[in-house]
């Protein structure tokens, strides 16, 4: 199949597929429609991340562009940008000419992918083209290139996705005890000594 995805030019399409193209023009608008009342939504919660994220569910489409999204901008707390703020300033690769202010919504990005189902499971370096691919979207021009600010679009997804982990973890681990309880519970057999 010839198609735009192995297409090293991916700004030209690829011959002889009329109809792929036009499928994937209808698709991108498409998701930067739905990347803009996404990017909406979460603008009332998170700021500029909002619009960041607009342009990544436009770019990307997918997880990006539905409502789970904005439930899991929504669980970004105080203590996750405490966490990043103390990282930023406290790292040696600190940009001199910026605040953490003007790098927060790459922490944000990076934390927010980490709950993407897509992502689950994967390291930064397997999501990292689609979300540069999204930052070069939109966001370069007000948060800077994305070899600035990648590493800390990395370190936040790796703090993210090591947190949901160990708290599936713990899930899993809860429920493999109510089951053993609830066996032990329906057998009758209550004399454990």
């Amino acid at each position: 199949m010839n198609s735009r995805k192995n297409n090293p030019d991916k700004h030209k399409p690829a011959p002889k597929d009329p109809s792929r193209v036009a499928g994937d023009e209808i698709g991108e608008a498409a998701g930067g429609i739905s990347g803009v009342v996404v990017g909406a939504a979460i603008g009332s919660v998170g700021g500029p991340v909002g619009t960041l994220i607009g342009g990544i569910a436009g770019a990307v489409g997918g997880w990006w562009a539905g409502h789970s999204v904005a439930e899991a901008a929504q669980e970004y707390t105080v203590g996750d940008d405490a966490v990043y703020r103390n990282h930023y300033e406290n790292s040696p690769n600190r940009l001199a000419d910026r605040d953490y202010e003007s790098v927060s919504p790459a922490y944000r990005l990076g934390h927010l992918a980490a709950h993407n189902p897509d992502y689950r499971g994967r390291p930064f370096s397997q999501v990292e083209d689609e979300l540069r691919r999204g930052w070069n979207g939109g966001a370069r021009q007000n948060y800077g290139e994305w070899d600035s600010v990648r590493g800390y679009v990395n370190d936040a997804y790796d703090r993210s996705a090591s947190a949901i982990e160990q708290q599936r973890l713990r899930d899993e681990a809860n429920n493999a005890a109510e089951e053993a309880d609830k066996r032990l519970e329906d057998s009758g057999d209550m004399n454990i000594f």
